[in-house]
């Protein structure tokens, strides 16, 4: 295995190993933004949602659905696309994802509660001020967050970018 695959590979990590490098870069005073996503098939509004979170901080934490929780949201019969192993390494290789962390339950809640990010971060369809838990448009572990003094924060998805129309594109 080469070094800059051995070097992508190496920022797939435990949640255990995520929290004792968050406390490191806490120690270091910097900012850990946290998001999180299916990420089935990257695209365009991927990358620039991936990017603005980034710059919202120091360090960027990305928490990916595993395969079964994918499915459990319903996305449709033959999601995901690309497994999780897949989907993680890709997001991985992004220069400015600093650690990637795959989560099994519906909701990324319990991985949110063990990091504490600075900034918790989602795309513009959930929002930020929303706290009513059964909303769609609410943030889970948002409450949390604003509890520790960080900030929950959405970036405006890339209009034309999606998955699913990439997927029903193809089918045409």
């Amino acid at each position: 295995m080469s070094a800059r695959l051995e070097f992508v590979k190496s920022k797939i990590i435990t949640a255990e190993e995520a929290t004792r490098r968050v406390a490191m870069y806490h120690l270091k005073n910097e900012k850990v933004v946290f998001t999180n996503g299916c990420f089935d098939i990257l695209h365009l509004g991927h990358i620039t949602y991936l990017a603005e979170a980034a710059a919202l901080g120091n360090r960027l934490i990305v928490g990916i659905n595993d395969d079964d929780s994918v499915r459990g949201l319903n996305k449709a019969p033959n999601r995901p696309i690309n497994n999780e192993e897949a989907r993680m390494n890709v997001i991985a290789a992004l220069g400015f994802v600093d650690a990637v962390v795959l989560f099994k339950e519906n909701t990324p809640f319990e991985l949110i509660q063990q990091l504490l990010p600075d900034v918790l971060v989602k795309g513009g369809d959930y929002d930020a001020h929303e706290e009513n838990s059964n909303s769609k448009k609410y943030i889970v572990g948002s409450d949390l967050i604003r509890k520790n003094l960080g900030k929950v924060v959405t970036i405006n998805l890339v209009e034309g970018y999606s998955t699913t129309n990439i997927i029903n594109k193809s089918k045409s």
